[in-house]
């Protein structure tokens, strides 16, 4: 960190329960000379990545539905939220994490995928940092049913949409996970989906 105008006075932890919670205070030096001190709550869960899989011919994308638990104690009766294939790194890099994820979670096993960008998800509390890609898929891809780990607690539903009906169940409301709904923007400006 080479900010000038920030200097970290102290870090503590408060949890390290699933992924770790830290208090910051740091001065920060706005356009004076005067440090005005501050005092953030921050949360690491590492980086990770997403991908919106999708097959040109049928113009259909494979999305996932599975129980999300701040959704729901957040106004989500349900819970269960319809979003991308995602995950975290855990030590790999974003293309090696994102080939793993997708056919832990969808079943399809790629080979190659397209990174297209990259972004900060909710930089004001989260260091995370999500790489976002898209990648093609074929029938014979399937090599399993998908669903996640059970290890990892994972009960995941693999979902196959036509692009537009995807696309509209932003509209309506039945896709509201911010991350997918960032792909399917991205999937209607340079997809021919």
């Amino acid at each position: 960190m080479k900010n000038p105008k920030i200097t970290i006075q102290k870090t503590e932890l408060l949890s390290d329960n699933w992924y770790i919670l830290n208090k910051v205070t740091f001065d920060y030096n706005k356009d004076s000379d005067v440090p005005e001190t501050q005092v953030r709550e921050v949360y690491d869960r590492g980086n990770g990545a997403v991908i919106l899989l999708y097959n040109s011919a049928k113009k259909t994308v494979v999305l996932t539905r599975q129980f999300r638990l701040p959704t729901y104690l957040n106004g989500n009766s349900s819970g269960m939220l319809i979003e991308a294939c995602a995950g975290m790194l855990d030590k790999d890099n974003p293309i090696e994490c994102i080939i793993r994820e997708t056919e832990e979670e969808t079943g399809y096993r790629l080979s190659s995928v397209k990174k297209v960008f990259q972004s900060y998800m909710s930089p004001g509390a989260v260091t995370e940092i999500l790489h976002f890609f898209i990648g093609e898929y074929q029938p014979e891809m399937k090599v399993s049913e998908g669903g996640g780990l059970a290890e990892e607690h994972e009960n995941i539903e693999v979902l196959e949409y036509p692009f537009n009906e995807a696309y509209q169940m932003i509209a309506s409301g039945k896709i509201t996970d911010a991350k997918t709904i960032m792909l399917l923007q991205y999937a209607k400006i340079n997809l021919r989906l």
